[in-house]
């Protein structure tokens, strides 16, 4: 898999882009601030339909601009697919699939896969627990298209679910305060009826959208294990071994089926019900797991060195390559601005463990960050322009 084609129209600092690329190495080379990390940002986002630097579509699109659009060919065993996103930021965004609309975004995803290593990696290490959750939920869906489906409706339970628990609570506290009949009332109108008998309801929405993420999320996590393992092992040899544990709000073990998971769930949501009720806030799920990342027999994030945290970050995203490959076909491998954060030892494996990737891009502040390993094709990028020097 290579991405043949890249266009840009009003996307970040670019009013239009458009550049040819081909199989193998590609650097985009400028000083820092001039686009060089929003030609590969557009690349993730078409892949993921999420940056790896903001949490919503806002800034993605230029200032003064109403909308933004990426277009981007893929091909894949010889076969071409022309993907365009529109994105409208507050509003719901659209997309073509070789020139024909398709009936939601989400159904493009997966047609280009992407494996980017940027500077912002360093929070799955250092960072909060959101941060491996989302490295965990975003390779799901780019090794099951499906599990962006099952995402968003566990996350549109959970909102729906909150809401309730938080009417909940504050008619709690109102009923201490003689304002119980009011926010009886307000529970009413917003639909929840008997708090109690609703939240059952959504007790059994929660578990079942949350068993099935729940599930494949342990899965992944044991066939990750030996990749990060392994991958660690070759960037930094001599170090601590690298290791993963699934740590959840309920007991879980790799193999449990999604009945059981499912049953466990409800089981600890009635167990916590007191406690939801008094905070508002759904105590119990997917939502508020971890990912344990150790060296050894301590936890990296405290203890593990800079060198060591960015060892352990990029072979997450290796280990996430190697997975991907083995599901059929070579991810798109992206590297932004990574080089430059590397010692000398940790920058020449890196390079050659990617150097036999069908489809490498790279951006560097300078040329003599990109290691000689991955000599190729090269864009100097500059005050907005992106020109082809080799």
């Amino acid at each position: 898999m290579y991405v043949a084609h890249l266009s840009l129209t009003d996307f970040r600092s670019y009013d239009t882009a458009d550049l040819g690329l081909e199989p193998g190495v590609t650097a985009f080379v400028g000083p820092n601030g001039q686009g060089k990390t929003n030609l590969v940002e557009a690349l993730g986002y078409v892949a993921t339909q999420s940056s790896h630097r903001v949490a919503n579509d806002g800034p993605l699109v230029r200032q003064g601009a109403a909308r933004a659009i990426v277009r981007s060919v893929v091909v894949r065993e010889d076969r071409r697919a022309l993907i365009e996103l529109e994105i409208n930021p507050g509003r719901a965004n659209r997309a073509r699939l070789n020139r024909s609309p398709v009936s939601r975004p989400r159904d493009v995803a997966g047609l280009l896969r992407t494996v980017l290593f940027a500077p912002e990696d360093l929070a799955m290490v250092k960072g909060d627990p959101s941060e491996r959750r989302r490295y965990l939920d975003d390779l799901l869906v780019a090794r099951a298209p499906r599990f962006a489906g099952v995402r968003a409706d566990y996350d549109r339970v959970l909102k729906q679910r909150g809401a309730l628990l938080r009417t909940a609570a504050r008619s709690r506290r109102s009923g201490r305060s003689g304002r119980r009949a009011e926010n009886d009332a307000a529970f009413a109108e917003a639909g929840a009826g008997d708090p109690l008998s609703t939240l059952e309801v959504w007790d059994a929405h929660l578990a079942r959208h949350g068993a099935e993420l729940l599930a494949a999320r342990l899965e992944l996590v044991e066939a990750l294990r030996p990749l990060v393992a392994a991958s660690y092992a070759a960037l930094a040899p001599g170090s601590a071994p690298a290791g993963l544990e699934y740590r959840g709000t309920l007991p879980t073990e790799a193999g449990a089926d999604r009945v059981t998971l499912e049953e466990r769930l409800r089981a600890g949501l009635l167990e916590v019900r007191d406690s939801e009720l008094e905070r508002g806030v759904t105590l119990v799920g997917p939502h508020r797991d971890d990912l344990f990342l150790g060296l050894g027999e301590l936890p990296a994030r405290g203890y593990a060195s800079h060198g060591e945290s960015w060892s352990f970050a990029l072979a997450l995203r290796l280990a996430a390559y190697d997975l991907l490959r083995a599901d059929g076909g070579d991810p798109v491998l992206i590297l932004d601005d990574v080089f430059a954060e590397l010692d000398s030892q940790r920058r020449r494996r890196l390079a050659e463990i990617v150097a036999p990737a069908e489809q490498v891009l790279i951006t560097a502040a300078v040329a003599d960050d990109v290691p000689a390993e991955l000599a190729g094709s090269r864009f100097d990028v500059a005050e907005g322009s992106v020109n082809r020097v080799r």
